[in-house]
């Protein structure tokens, strides 16, 4: 006989002391059952089955598996921040939700609320756990009811130091001294110039002409507070004549040169030296461009190769290791084999013009430039320079080619161009020397000793008591400048060492080969300036300690002094 079934609302023990024979589903599976499920099944009725027509139904294959692209790092972080910022929308504050919403309105003020999306048990288990975390203390971060997140305020150990009026701090104080050996360099009197601190207004400002009409006021206190404003109508009129002493808007003027020079003289160190194409560098270049006889480094150097290394970027490399950080190659060229690199203080390098320069060849048939000119110019402090280094034809009975060359290189080299003459007046269109104010000119100039190679050796063997005098009166160049055929102007300090060719590699005795040429004074340093006593040569020598080479490096120190009024207003 059938039972009936136990009520609906009769616990599961009841059901089985009621002595229901059903098999009762386990606790797991009354878990997995869904919502809309009652506890009991019912049947449709009998004829219900019978009556219904069912259709016929084909089933379809299923779906090819949709294949999606690996998402870049780039995307899964623009994915989570984008589900992190509608998990933030969904955090809405009281006050911000609408006058017509009344769900959310019997809840206290203060506690981040939930919007209602899904399941409404689970946005109320929500919310109860986002009231208890609210009503919990945090050390790290929370949300503060405009629903934004804020970090725990960080309270200073010990109040900061005090600021003085020329920026710094009285506790690095030892880190801020001044070595005694650049005492010169003083920091500029704050008195002179108002501080446009934090306390002017937008208002001072407008009215000292420091800030435009259409631009932040605030951004502009703060350039202003250690660096002197200058005007665009002033950075815009500079010229090549910056530094110069009568230039009208000259940003560099007396005062800079006064401060830098205030015996308005520079020391400029001029080398030359025919490397004869070794590949190999010697490996220290401190006797050379750092000789130990003066005692202060000097404001420009001035480097001039012939026959130079295959590796010119290697040569300029080593020049700038050897003179260190101080200073700065403000130019370099070459022209075939001959190169010329110039480096100048880092500090200096601010009052030097544009730079130009211009080759001369002067031995057309060769392929290879070994023979010819090179010249750079610039003016520095309004005192135009040009540096020339010059490779002349080789050969003791040659000197007629060699003034050739000569002839060729004053009427071919083409400077200035852009720069302005100092003084027009004084300028001739056949000579380039006439056109600047100081002239360095330096190379391998190749003009011999005429006097025998025995009598040359007798004169040098004599070691300390050598009296170069004898040599110098058979020396071919000093004849042709003292006829005025070559180098007219141009002057050379005394010679008090021995000839600078030709040697042996690596050795220190003159070519003992089966040519034994005679030993000469082929590489020379020579000057000019339009005002007499402008350039002041300090020393006059060669190194020796250079051996890779048949040549000997020859260079000269020089003072050369800024003139006041090289050239009219």
């Amino acid at each position: 006989m059938p039972q009936n079934p136990p009520p609906k609302g009769m616990s599961r023990t009841a059901r089985k002391e009621a002595g229901d024979s059903r098999t009762l589903p386990s606790e797991d599976q009354q878990e997995m059952e869904p919502s809309f499920l009652s506890d009991t099944l019912t049947f449709p009725p009998e004829g219900f089955q019978a009556n219904r027509k069912f259709t016929s139904f084909t089933p379809k294959p299923p779906r090819k598996p949709r294949l999606e692209r690996t998402s870049s790092l780039d995307e899964l972080f623009w994915r989570r921040r984008r589900l992190f910022r509608m998990s933030q929308e969904c955090l809405v504050d009281t006050a911000e939700m609408s006058s017509s919403n009344r769900s959310l309105q019997g809840n206290p003020p203060g506690v981040l609320r939930l919007a209602y999306c899904g399941n409404h048990n689970r946005d109320q288990e929500s919310l109860h756990s986002l009231h208890k975390a609210s009503e919990t203390p945090h050390t790290g971060f929370f949300y503060s009811c405009e629903n934004k997140p804020q970090l725990s305020k960080v309270m200073p150990t010990c109040p900061p130091p005090s600021l003085r009026l020329d920026g710094t701090f009285p506790s690095l104080r030892t880190a801020n001294r001044i070595d005694l050996n650049c005492a010169d360099y003083r920091p500029p009197s704050w008195s002179l110039c108002a501080k446009a601190g934090s306390s002017w207004s937008d208002t001072k400002l407008h009215s000292r002409e420091m800030v435009c009409d259409n631009c932040s006021a605030a951004s502009m206190k703060s350039t202003f507070s250690l660096l002197t404003p200058l005007r665009i109508r002033d950075v815009r009129s500079r010229s090549y004549l910056e530094g110069s002493l009568l230039a009208s808007g000259a940003l560099l003027g007396a005062e800079e040169l006064s401060r830098y020079f205030p015996d308005r003289n520079i020391g400029i160190f001029v080398a030359t030296w025919n490397m004869q194409g070794q590949k190999e560098l010697p490996e220290l270049l401190d006797d050379l461009l750092l000789p130990s006889d003066p005692d202060f480094a000097q404001d420009m150097y001035v480097i001039g190769i012939q026959e130079g290394c295959p590796d010119r970027r290697e040569w300029e490399i080593r020049l700038q290791e050897t003179l260190g950080p101080h200073y700065v190659m403000l130019y370099a060229a070459a022209h075939g084999v001959l190169y010329m690199s110039i480096f100048l203080r880092r500090d200096l390098i601010w009052f030097c013009s544009e730079v130009e320069y211009a080759t001369v060849t002067t031995r057309i048939v060769s392929q290879i430039k070994t023979k010819g000119t090179l010249g750079i110019c610039f003016t520095f402090f309004g005192t135009s320079f040009l540096f020339i280094t010059s490779h002349f034809t080789s050969g003791d009975g040659k000197v007629y080619e060699r003034v050739l060359d000569y002839n060729k290189t004053i009427q071919a080299l083409s400077l200035p161009r852009n720069i302005p003459d100092t003084n027009p007046y004084r300028s001739s269109p056949s000579d380039v020397t006439t056109r600047f104010d100081d002239v360095f000119w330096f190379g391998d100039f190749n003009f011999r000793l005429n006097e025998d190679r025995e009598v040359v050796e007798q004169i040098l063997s004599r070691g300390l008591e050598t009296d170069l005098s004898k040599l110098l009166q058979c020396d071919q160049l000093l004849k042709e400048m003292d006829n005025g055929t070559v180098f007219k102007g141009f002057q050379e300090a005394p010679i008090h060492f021995c000839p600078s060719y030709k040697f042996d590699v690596g050795r220190d005795t003159y070519d003992t080969t089966s040519k034994q040429r005679t030993p000469s004074y082929t590489d020379r340093v020579i000057f000019r300036c339009r005002n007499n006593g402008d350039i002041q040569a300090v020393k006059y020598s060669s190194c020796l300690g250079m051996k890779t080479s048949d040549h000997r490096p020859v260079y000269g120190l020089f003072r050369v002094k800024h003139s006041t009024c090289c050239w009219p207003v």
